[in-house]
């Protein structure tokens, strides 16, 4: 069994980024996350979210179809065992989990009250975004991978570097894009972002230790349509079915 990583990555992406993936500090990251690839075929840890969904947020929203960006910070490190198969909660997206997991995490839970609260949509029975994204909803955690119950374990090997320069680069090539920083940690992105160029919002994070705290009445949802709207493009369908 080889352990070599292959990253498939939306073309538009690879041509923004392409210079990263031959710098040093991603080949020393590609080289870690090859080691812990060795671990999990040895059966001594598991890594989230899958290989081929670790770059969801750029294939499922092209670089020329972005209108939105949420940023998370790490993938969830939990799993479900249903039917004896394994299904990770992360599984690329910020905040989302797959259609099959039977837990709705809690901060996904409130930006689904909020999501009520704000624009009167009924709240789903699941937790996949998917239909986000495919809107033009990049959904970026800062880290793309973790360990299994190991929360932050693979924070600081190269990741944020990466992510960083996405939405640096996303920030200069594009224009009217709409960023929702929810929580100091994203909201630390800001500095990366030309907000004479894009509509940045700001609110606490949705999760249940802060979501009282300002994330709950912040109308981000209707506010970024109206934006949206001004500029002339289309509105996302924020309704999960």
């Amino acid at each position: 069994m080889t352990n070599k990583l292959s990253f498939n990555m939306e073309r538009g992406w690879q041509e923004l980024l392409k210079k990263e993936f031959n710098l040093e500090y991603f080949l020393e990251l590609k080289s870690f996350l090859e080691t812990e690839k060795e671990l999990e075929s040895e059966s001594k840890t598991k890594i989230f979210p899958f290989e081929k969904n670790i770059f969801n947020a750029f294939n499922y929203t092209p670089l020329k179809k972005v209108k939105v960006v949420i940023i998370g910070q790490d993938p969830y490190h939990s799993y479900e065992d249903i039917d004896g198969e394994i299904i990770p909660h992360a599984h690329g997206l910020c905040f989302s989990v797959p259609k099959e997991a039977k837990k709705i995490p809690p901060s996904l839970k409130n930006i689904y009250k909020e999501l009520k609260n704000d624009l009167g949509y009924d709240i789903p029975a699941h937790g996949n975004l998917t239909d986000w994204a495919k809107q033009g909803i990049l959904m970026l955690n800062a880290t793309l991978t973790v360990r299994a119950h190991n929360a932050g374990s693979h924070q600081k090997k190269g990741w944020e570097t990466f992510t960083n320069t996405a939405i640096k680069k996303l920030s200069e090539s594009q224009t009217n894009l709409v960023f929702l920083l929810w929580g100091k940690f994203a909201q630390q992105k800001q500095e990366l972002i030309d907000s004479n160029k894009h509509l940045v919002l700001k609110a606490a994070h949705p999760s249940p230790f802060s979501a009282y705290n300002g994330f709950f009445g912040c109308k981000h949802f209707s506010t970024t349509n109206e934006y949206l709207k001004k500029q002339g493009l289309q509105q996302i369908d924020w309704e999960i079915k």
